[in-house]
């Protein structure tokens, strides 16, 4: 049985596409694509495509808005139609406490969602690979998603607090200033949006959705609860600075309706939230630095 064996390539015969030439050099071979060198905008950008695919981000800014929105509009009809007399001191942007209160626990959720959903599903894998600076694509998560909260917080609560000085138009209630504008709507925006960025980081720090969003749930509403229930006399200390301290009352802060007399006070609950979010920034980091994807 005969085998059959190609041709002998002659002398002097050109060598193929993929072959060097006799004698010459293989210079390899060149993508068409331009390579770049990477950097923050470009996690930015992978974020902000991520962010606004996923359902979970519709859902969680829509019952959002639902609360703001909804419950704002309805605290205000019933004041305004109660015919009660508002001409106190009372700011009465406040009304609008109740809605953001609740909607933030909305706000919680996603920030949570946004780092630890990854862990579950293991995107975190490719998007390490993607894009292998820790810290960078930590920072990016960060900036999309706090531009977003704060957009959306900052939109929500100016137009309750506009909608509601319409419907108690004619019940006496007082004209707020200019800084308790500033204070009920880009103040308490910045706010709950650096409240959404710590449970972000947390989530980062735990890899568990259902473990993080409890824990940030449990600081928001913990400290107050216990604190209503600390009825022996030793406890005042304690329970006086549960109360000054807990997340409803800073947020109270900025409408000037504190539930306490002493505490945090004008713009103190910012610098409060952003000095712990920053530790809780650098917290993130070492352990994503450290730990396996």
């Amino acid at each position: 049985m005969s085998t059959h064996q190609p041709p002998m390539p002659q002398a002097g015969a050109a060598a193929p596409d993929w072959q060097a030439a006799p004698g010459g050099s293989y210079s390899g071979y060149t993508s068409p694509i331009p390579v770049v060198r990477t950097h923050l905008g470009h996690a930015v950008a992978s974020e902000w495509t991520k962010i606004r695919s996923v359902r979970s981000t519709m859902w969680t800014l829509g019952v959002f808005v639902v609360l703001v929105v909804g419950i704002g509009l309805l605290v205000g009809a019933v004041v305004g139609n109660s015919g009660s007399d508002l001409s106190g001191d009372e700011n009465p942007l406040a009304l609008g406490f109740f809605g953001l209160l609740l909607g933030s626990i909305s706000i919680i959720t996603l920030g949570v969602l946004t780092t630890a959903s990854e862990y579950g599903t293991g995107m975190i894998r490719t998007t390490m690979t993607a894009c292998p600076s820790r810290g960078r694509v930590l920072a990016a998560k960060a900036i999309v998603f706090f531009l977003v909260a704060f957009v959306v917080t900052l939109a929500a609560s100016s137009f309750v607090a506009m909608a509601q000085m319409s419907l108690l138009d004619g019940t006496g209630a007082r004209n707020p200033t200019g800084a308790e504008w500033l204070k009920g709507t880009v103040g308490v925006s910045f706010y709950i949006a650096l409240l959404g960025l710590l449970s972000l980081l947390i989530g980062s720090m735990i890899r568990h959705s259902a473990g993080a969003i409890t824990l940030m749930i449990g600081a928001v509403l913990a400290p107050l609860v216990i604190a209503l229930f600390m009825f022996s006399s030793s406890l005042d200390k304690v329970r006086e600075s549960l109360f000054e301290y807990s997340i409803p009352n800073q947020m109270s802060v900025f409408y000037s309706n504190s539930l306490t007399h002493s505490g945090p006070s004008g713009w103190d609950p910012l610098w409060i939230i952003v000095g712990v979010t920053a530790a809780a920034f650098v917290g993130a980091v070492v352990l994503l630095e450290k730990r396996d994807v």
